[in-house]
């Protein structure tokens, strides 16, 4: 292995990374957060405690799935939330600058 310039030997347990062993087995990862965060259903739910910074869409507005529809702010990072399906959004309760706890509802998008 080469680190900064500089060659380093670097030895494994025997076995390990042979096949079958732990190495060569990956794990199964969900799909990211971001697609579809915090959708159930036909609610639109913050998946993290955030503040609203914008509001993208308005009560009654149609949309399509991956269609922005807030973005809430935490630790200083934006994170958008988008239509998790396509429809119509009804009970849009999110305004700027309000502060939303993680599982609280945005929205809904019937279709």
């Amino acid at each position: 292995m080469e680190v900064g310039g500089s060659r380093l030997e670097v030895s494994l347990p025997a076995g390990f990374g042979a096949s079958g062993g732990p190495a060569t087995k990956k794990a199964k990862r969900k799909a990211s957060a971001a697609a579809g965060a915090g959708a159930s259903g036909d609610t639109l739910a913050s998946p993290m405690q955030g503040t609203v910074v914008k509001v993208a869409v308005e009560d009654g507005a149609t949309v399509a799935e991956g269609d922005l529809v807030v973005v809430i702010e935490a630790m200083k990072m934006e994170q958008p939330l988008t239509a998790h399906k396509a429809g119509t959004v009804t009970g849009l309760t999110a305004a700027v600058g309000e502060v939303l706890t993680a599982g609280s509802a945005i929205c809904t998008i019937t279709d």
